[in-house]
């Protein structure tokens, strides 16, 4: 918990957390938490992603990797323990699990990836896709780092990946549980809407003559919440720019995202089509040009069924109530599913409250969160 403070403080933004791809402060966060995977007595590097990998090599002959971790990127303003709270854990678990002379029989591979939340670029997972090898032309062309893609593995080297995160909602908070078992993560769509209407004068355009691209957008963003409403899936416009930007200037141009994200692919994927159409009967209505441009696009990923046994194991062994939860929120693993079998730890976070500066993180909720993984670690590698 300590050293998730000090990692607090390397940020490209004075005042609020930030770290970004490839920004300085993502090279001083890995060179941080580089120095702290090798008093663990893990070998590192740092891959042609940027990715921060630190790797215990087992004995055995032909034995496979077990990948641990989270990432060290961030949010603008984030809060301390999104993505970092997994890196660091793995990193306590796995030198508890070395200073009690215990050996395995696969490699363990301790990842810090490099862009999780898509800042940057607006392209989620850039640094576990590119690990896991399932970047796009398309995604490679939209950055300036091309080397990215020298970064893929092969997933034949692989077992599993497992990745502790906090919650990032109310449900553990809610049922007094400092950990929970994650079953499924939500598909999710993203997208960029585009209203393209005539900029005016404010005070000489007549109301019924404009075409008011902030209106236009307006209008689509309330449908988007009445239908994420209706249709029991959360869906989000996030982002939202108005151009020319001024107070006495009618927009002519309103670029926003779009967010939709569930369990079920189908009903996602439905529910974007419907809301295309709404985009569609809005610009027409208001004599405006629409460009809908999808941007990212995941599936839902479903939990290995023998790591997320083992998990809820380990839990159950500290006399804890075994909840399982899904995810709305996506996560490295989403990438590495692509791969090899995956799993996920929530840890319970004050409030529920995430991608905030307030997030918060119990102390005794961390070390179970360490407790669990060590465990975790143990029974996978009698069972391997």
């Amino acid at each position: 918990m300590e050293r998730i403070g000090a990692l607090a403080e390397i940020t490209e933004e004075p005042g609020r957390i930030t770290r970004t791809f490839a920004s300085l402060a993502m090279r001083r966060a890995n060179q941080l938490v580089g120095a702290w995977m090798r008093e663990a007595g893990l070998t590192v590097r740092e891959d042609a992603a940027f990715n921060l990998l630190g790797r215990w090599e087992s004995k055995k002959r032909g034995a496979k990797t077990f990948l641990l971790g989270s990432h060290l990127d961030t949010v603008r303003d984030a809060g301390k323990y999104d993505g970092p709270l997994g890196v660091l854990t793995a990193i306590v678990a796995v030198q508890s699990l070395r200073e009690r002379g215990v050996e395995l029989p696969f490699h363990v591979e301790v990842v810090g990836f490099s862009d999780e939340e898509g800042v940057r670029y607006q392209t989620t997972y850039l640094g576990s896709r590119a690990f896991a090898g399932t970047l796009t032309t398309a995604d490679v062309a939209r950055i300036q780092e091309k080397q990215i893609v020298k970064a893929r593995r092969n997933k034949n080297e692989f077992l599993g990946y497992a990745e502790v995160h906090i919650e990032q909602g109310p449900v553990l908070e809610k049922n007094n549980l400092p950990v929970g078992v994650v079953t499924a993560i939500a598909g999710q769509s993203r997208l960029r809407v585009e209203f393209q209407g005539v900029a005016g004068h404010a005070g000489t355009v007549p109301m019924n003559l404009r075409r008011d691209a902030l209106a236009g957008a307006a209008e689509f963003i309330l449908a988007v919440e009445a239908l994420a409403k209706k249709s029991n899936l959360v869906a989000t416009v996030g982002k939202i720019e108005a151009a020319p930007g001024a107070s006495n200037v009618i927009s002519g141009h309103t670029r926003l995202t779009l967010d939709v994200r569930d369990q079920n692919d189908a009903r996602r994927i439905a529910a974007v089509k419907t809301l295309q159409r709404k985009a569609k009967v809005v610009s027409e209505r208001r004599a405006l040009k629409l460009i809908w441009t999808l941007v990212q696009q995941t599936a839902a990923v479903h939990c290995d069924k023998k790591l997320t046994q083992i998990f809820s194991q380990c839990v159950a062994q500290r006399g804890l109530e075994v909840l399982k939860l899904p995810s709305g929120a996506g996560h490295d693993a989403v990438a590495l599913s692509a791969i090899c079998p995956v799993a996920m730890l929530f840890v319970r976070c004050k409030g529920g409250i995430s991608h905030n500066p307030a997030e918060s993180v119990k102390i005794a909720d961390a070390q179970v969160a360490v407790e669990v993984l060590a465990d975790f670690i143990l029974r996978l590698g009698r069972s391997a």
